[in-house]
């Protein structure tokens, strides 16, 4: 019995295929299984799980229109941004933003991300991070 996520979100994608090469090829995503007759497969990236369903399949709440997704990121936690920073080179897959150093604010506790964007096929904005480990609250904004 394979265990699910509380939440796993699904994708909406104009070309299935063209997305699975994205994410399995690229990113190094698996399919755990699919419904090819269906136009629908279910992901997992270094634990993370996500579905992938032609657009014709979806429940639309209002057109849809390229890029998909606005408004909202995905964060994956990968071991290696720097792993996938070259893989996204090495197929010509330009970033959204980064690699770059961050470090968010929980109280007096800062946790720092390596993180990169970059948006898949259908235009979702995935936004990969490595995670530094936490620190306390820096007084030099600039850190």
């Amino acid at each position: 019995m394979r265990a699910f996520s509380r939440l796993v979100p699904e994708l909406a994608c104009a070309d299935l295929d063209r997305s699975l090469r994205f994410y399995c090829d690229i990113l190094g995503a698996t399919v755990l299984y699919d419904r090819p007759e269906e136009g629908f497969a279910f992901m997992e990236l270094q634990g993370a799980q996500f579905m992938l369903d032609r657009l014709e399949n979806a429940w639309l709440t209002g057109s849809m229109e390229p890029p998909l997704g606005r408004g909202v990121n995905f964060q994956i936690e990968v071991v290696s941004v720097s792993d996938l920073s070259l893989r996204l080179a090495d197929a010509g897959v330009a970033t959204f933003l980064g690699p770059q150093t961050r470090w968010y604010r929980d109280g007096g506790v800062e946790h720092g991300q390596v993180q990169l964007l970059v948006q898949d096929p259908d235009g979702y904005l995935l936004r990969f991070a490595q995670s530094l480990g936490a620190r306390a609250v820096c007084s030099d904004p600039a850190d």
